[in-house]
C-alpha cells in the first residue's frame, strides 16, 4: 500500500472535502442489487453508509471509513454500538495480501473474581438484575481498536474522520423509525431505559413520554467528547478525565454499583488474534477466534454441512433440518468450551476435519435430535469444563467496507443488550458486557469456561466474516442478533457460495436458527411456513421476529455487489 498511501500534506489537503463545511446527510435509499466498481460500504443507518461513502469517494481507505462510519453510528444508532462497547474487527490488507484479526473486546476489572454475579447466599444474580447498571460496564475497546488500525492502514487525518459527527451531534439529526422503537420499547420496569438521569434527559421528554421519529435530537456532550478524542486521539479517553468520568458514574450507581477503576483503562489493550478458517467446498471462510465463538462456531456449522449436498437441496426444509442439526451440535460445543483462550484451554481440534466428520453422521436427516451434548474434539479424553448457559442479547451492529485499494473491513460493534448498561457519561452510552459472562461460575464442582476472571474478554457470538477462493476474497459478511448471530451468518454464507444468491437475496432469506433447543422460523416468511414439517421432524418450533442487521459485500472480477438487512436501516452505498 505505500505507493498508494498519501502525504500527509496530501491528506490533510483533501481531508477538506470532509470539513471544510457541516455534515450535511443526503437522502440515501438502500438498493435491492447494489452494484459498485470502485468502493462500497453497506452499514446499518443511511447516516453512517452515506460519511463512510465519502471517506472512500476522496481517497481514503477501508480502516479511515471504518472510523467515520463508527462515530456516525455510535451518534445515530447509540442503542446498539459505539464508544462505550467492543468489537472485533477483520481487515483484508490487499498489498500483502494478508488477512488481519483485531480484538477490541471488552474486558473485565482487575478487581473481578468469579463470585463477581453472585449474591450474598452464593446464588447468581437475576439476567436484568444484572444488566442496568454499573456493575455489568466492562471496559470498553472500540476506541482503541479503531484507532489501531487506522494507525496501521489509514491515509486520513484522524481528525477529520470525527468531524462529520461532531457537526451532526451539535447541530442534530432526526431520530429515525428504529431507534424510536427502541426507546418505547425500553420504557418499561424491566429495562429501564428512563432509570437515570441522562439517558432520561436524553432519550425522553419533559413528561416522561419517549421521544418519537422525526424529532431532533441533538448531542453538544457527545460533540465535545469527539473534540477531545479528535485532538488526542484514543489516549483521551483512556488516560484522561473520559476514563475518570465513566469510572466515577460505575461506582455510583447505588442499585448495582461497578469496581472499575483507573488502572483498567490504563491497562486496556486491542489484540492481533490469528484467524480462524476453515475450508468449505471450494472456499477458505474466516473469522475470528476467541473471545467471540463466531468464528469456531460457523466454521464448526460450515464443516459438518460440507458433508451434505446442500447445493442440490437449495433453499428447502430438507436443508433448512440440516442446518439446524449442524447448528445445534456447534451450540454445545461452542457452550462447553469456548471463552477467552487467554485464561482458558480451548481445544485445538474443534475444527478438525476428522472430528466435524464424526459430528456430522450424528445428524439424523429424518429426525431433530433435541438437545444433544458436547463432543470430544482432540486432543481432549474427557470433559474439563461445566456448560455455560450464556445466551448474549441483542444491542450490536455490523458493517462491512471495500475501498478502491482493494482493502475490507468486515466489523461487528457492540454495547450488548439494547442501551447497554444504560449508563450515559459524556453523550454516549456504557455497555453491560460483563453479563456476556456466565453469571454462575461453577457447576457440579467443574469451572464454567466462560467465569468471570480479572481482565478476562466475555464470550462474544460476533462473527465478522471475510471468505477466499484462491486466496482472494470473494465474499465480507457479518450480523448483529446476540447468539444468533452465528446462525444469521452461516446461512447467509451458505446462500451466496452454495445457492449463488445475491447477497441481498442472501440477507433477505427468512430465518432458521438452533442454539441446541427449539428451533426459531422467522415469522411471515417461507422459513415460517416451514414450521409444521419440522415439527413433523421433531423439531420444536417457534416462529418469532428474529430481526438481524446482516451487511455483506460480494468481490468478483465484474465488481461489487452488496447487501444490507431491511430489517434494520442498513443501505448499500458505492462507486
Amino acid at each position: 500500500m505505500n505507493n498508494l498511501r498519501i502525504n500527509r500534506l496530501t491528506t490533510l489537503f483533501l481531508s477538506l472535502a470532509l470539513v471544510s463545511a457541516p455534515f450535511v446527510p443526503a437522502t440515501a435509499v438502500a438498493n435491492e442489487h447494489a452494484l459498485a466498481k470502485r468502493f462500497m460500504v453497506s452499514a446499518a443507518n443511511p447516516l453512517a453508509a452515506e460519511v463512510g461513502y465519502e471517506v472512500l469517494k476522496v481517497g481514503g481507505t477501508a480502516a479511515d471509513a471504518a472510523v467515520a462510519v463508527q462515530m456516525m453510528l455510535n451518534l445515530v444508532e447509540p442503542q446498539s454500538s459505539g464508544i462505550g462497547g467492543g468489537a472485533f474487527m477483520l481487515y483484508w490488507d490487499n498489498q500483502n495480501k494478508k488477512l488481519h484479526t483485531f480484538d477490541g473486546r471488552e474486558t473485565a476489572p482487575l478487581l473481578a473474581t468469579p463470585e463477581y454475579f453472585l449474591k450474598e447466599d452464593g446464588t447468581a444474580k437475576g439476567w436484568w438484575e444484572s444488566v442496568i447498571g454499573g456493575r455489568s460496564v466492562g471496559v470498553p475497546g472500540t476506541l482503541r481498536l479503531l484507532e489501531t488500525v487506522h494507525q496501521r492502514f489509514g491515509n486520513r487525518a484522524w481528525a477529520s474522520l470525527l468531524f462529520p459527527t461532531i457537526d451532526l451531534a451539535q447541530e442534530g439529526f432526526v431520530i429515525s423509525p428504529r431507534l424510536a422503537s427502541s426507546i418505547a420499547a425500553h420504557n418499561t420496569e424491566t429495562r429501564q431505559l428512563a432509570k437515570f438521569a441522562n439517558t432520561q434527559r436524553y432519550f425522553f421528554n419533559a413528561d416522561g413520554s419517549p421521544k418519537v421519529a422525526g424529532t431532533r435530537l441533538k448531542n453538544p456532550e457527545f460533540a465535545d467528547t469527539l473534540r477531545s478524542i479528535a485532538a488526542g486521539g484514543a489516549d483521551a479517553f483512556y488516560q484522561g478525565e473520559i476514563a475518570a468520568d465513566i469510572v466515577a458514574a460505575v461506582r455510583a450507581d447505588l442499585d448495582n454499583p461497578g469496581i472499575l477503576q483507573q488502572r483498567d483503562f490504563s491497562d486496556y489493550q486491542v489484540i492481533e488474534r490469528a484467524p480462524v478458517c476453515i475450508d468449505y467446498r471450494r472456499y477458505n471462510v474466516c473469522g475470528m477466534g476467541p473471545p467471540t465463538s463466531g468464528g469456531l462456531t460457523v466454521g464448526q456449522i460450515l464443516g459438518m454441512l460440507s458433508h451434505y449436498d446442500l447445493p442440490k437441496l437449495g433453499n428447502s426444509v430438507e436443508s433448512a433440518h440440516l442446518f439446524a442439526e449442524a447448528a445445534r451440535l456447534a451450540y454445545a460445543d461452542r457452550g462447553l468450551y469456548m471463552a477467552d483462550s487467554d485464561f482458558v484451554t480451548v481445544p485445538a481440534g474443534l475444527l478438525d476435519k476428522r472430528y466435524l466428520a464424526q459430528r456430522a453422521e450424528q445428524i439424523n436427516p429424518q429426525r431433530a435430535a433435541g438437545k444433544v451434548e458436547a463432543g470430544l474434539p482432540p486432543p481432549l479424553v474427557a470433559q474439563a469444563f461445566a456448560a455455560g448457559e450464556t445466551l448474549n442479547r441483542p444491542g450490536t451492529s455490523h458493517f462491512v467496507i471495500v475501498d478502491q485499494y482493494g482493502n475490507i473491513v468486515s466489523m461487528t460493534t457492540t454495547i450488548e443488550t439494547g442501551f447497554g448498561s444504560r449508563l450515559m457519561v459524556r453523550g454516549f452510552l456504557l455497555n453491560n458486557e460483563l453479563t456476556d459472562f456466565s453469571r454462575t461460575p461453577k457447576k457440579d464442582n467443574f469451572w464454567v469456561a466462560n467465569r468471570v476472571e480479572s481482565g478476562k474478554r466475555p464470550r462474544s457470538s460476533m462473527s465478522p466474516t471475510i471468505v477466499f477462493r484462491n486466496q482472494r476474497p470473494v465474499l465480507a459478511v457479518g450480523s448483529p442478533g446476540g447468539s444468533r448471530i452465528i446462525n444469521y451468518v452461516a446461512r447467509a454464507i451458505i446462500g451466496v457460495l452454495d445457492w449463488k444468491m445475491t447477497p441481498q437475496e442472501a440477507i433477505d432469506m427468512g430465518h432458521v436458527v438452533n442454539r441446541n433447543g427449539d428451533t426459531d422460523v422467522e415469522k411471515g416468511t417461507t422459513a415460517a411456513a416451514w414450521a409444521q414439517q419440522l415439527t413433523a421432524l421433531g423439531h420444536k418450533v417457534n416462529e418469532n421476529t428474529l430481526t438481524s442487521g446482516l451487511h455483506a459485500i460480494e468481490l468478483s472480477r465484474k465488481g461489487l455487489q452488496g447487501g444490507a438487512d431491511k430489517r434494520r436501516e442498513g443501505v448499500v452505498l458505492g462507486d
